[in-house]
């Protein structure tokens, strides 16, 4: 079987390429390496081809990647809150260019068994119901959050007007080794441990009694694998924990010092999936628990050695248009 990931590099993509490899795929990586490092996958060098391309640009004729390929699985992507509000033309472009090109590109493959999408559960915005469910309603807050909910609707209705089959994966707070750690003051996990190693206070938001449906990254590309190995097609799937847990819970279990910092907008007080639709028709549920997955982030915590260093100050900074435009 052959296979392309795209964003084959990164944090989610290289872990579903270490899955492929383990069942003898052949595998294609598709990156441009602006949030991929090559060390993520050198321990697959000589059993993968990597193409340094950025899928975002209409001319890179990607076409002949996919001739006779089996699976697709889209990764690639730009992620963050603050950088998306300061540059939406670039996320636009590879959000939502970036997935066409890929989707153009599948098309062509005579041997197309399933197109996974990586969607966001950040489509959700602050939705009203918890644990949130498939059906609830799409309110995206910020510009990362829309180009990510229109590349899935592009999936799904090139499944629909071209019949390819289509699956359309909604992540939850996904972390575990390997998770970026340079770049605009973000993802939790990134922030607290190289705080951790420096030893600096946690930065907490708010009051820390928020809550996050954090799910190990190993737990999400199995979900992605036994999706595109199913028998459906054009649906939608949450892919979580089954559980939430608060922010203070997790400053517990990394020890510390901690310090506050003000809760920011458009932010929910809780993620937390509705994962009853992929539990019936896959048969799938996560399999690390919450305490297993933070045991994991510490005994690999010198990755974040070079991780950028956050304080009260640099955030308050690098956050300063999430509130002006968010705060409203």
């Amino acid at each position: 079987m052959k296979a392309v990931v795209t964003g084959g590099a990164g944090f989610i993509g290289s872990h579903m390429v270490d899955l492929l490899i383990n069942e003898n795929f052949e595998v294609t990586i598709i990156d441009n390496l602006s949030n991929g490092r090559l060390e993520n996958i050198n321990h697959h060098k000589n059993k993968i081809k990597f193409v340094q391309a950025d899928i975002g640009d209409y001319d890179n004729n990607l076409e002949k990647y996919f001739e006779d390929v089996d699976y697709v699985f889209h990764f690639a992507a730009l992620a963050d809150i603050v950088p998306s509000i300061n540059n939406p033309l670039k996320y636009h472009k590879a959000n939502v260019d970036g997935t066409i090109n890929i989707l153009q590109a599948a098309k062509s493959s005579k041997n197309l068994k399933k197109f996974v999408y990586a969607a966001s559960s950040s489509c959700y915005g602050i939705p009203d119901t918890y644990p949130t469910a498939e059906t609830t309603a799409i309110a995206p807050e910020y510009p990362y959050a829309h180009t990510k909910r229109v590349g899935e609707e592009y999936a799904l209705h090139w499944g629909q007007i071209y019949n390819m089959p289509i699956v359309s994966m909604r992540f939850f707070n996904v972390y575990g080794p390997r998770h970026r750690t340079s770049g605009t003051y973000g993802a939790v996990f990134g922030v607290f441990l190289a705080q951790l190693l420096n030893n600096k206070p946690l930065t907490i938001v708010g009051d820390g009694e928020q809550t996050r449906d954090f799910t190990f990254v190993t737990d999400v590309v199995n979900a992605c694998f036994t999706a595109a190995k199913s028998k459906y097609t054009n649906e939608i799937f949450n892919v979580g924990s089954d559980n939430t847990y608060s922010i203070n819970y997790l400053v517990e279990l990394l020890g510390g010092e901690k310090t506050y910092i003000p809760k920011r907008p458009g932010e929910p007080d809780c993620t937390y999936a509705d994962i009853s639709k992929i539990k019936e028709y896959l048969n799938w549920k996560p399999k690390v628990s919450f305490e297993e997955g933070v045991k994991i982030m510490l005994e690999n915590i010198e990755q974040w050695r070079e991780a950028p260093i956050w304080d009260k100050s640099s955030i308050n900074e690098a956050t300063k248009d999430w509130f002006k435009y968010l705060g409203k």
